[in-house]
């Protein structure tokens, strides 16, 4: 599998036990923590075209990879 960018181990290097104690106690972090893995998959797919998508949900994507790292920031 080729490298996927803006992991958010690569996003947040130094919060990474932050992150993964999140996961293991709080349900809505590790909702959003999988979520914007989905995404964030689907964003690579689409930019390396494993999945050609138009541009505008490809901007769509990529706007909802961002709130949900925004989200993902604000409980670190």
């Amino acid at each position: 599998m080729s490298h996927t960018p803006h992991e958010l181990a690569e996003e947040f290097p130094d919060k990474v036990a932050q992150m993964h104690d999140l996961k293991e106690s709080d349900a809505h972090f590790r909702k959003l923590f999988d979520e914007y893995h989905e995404v964030n998959r689907a964003v690579h797919r689409a930019e390396t075209n494993v999945e050609p998508t138009d541009e505008a949900h490809e901007a769509t994507l990529r706007k909802q990879r961002m709130a949900l790292k925004d989200q993902i920031a604000a409980m670190l």
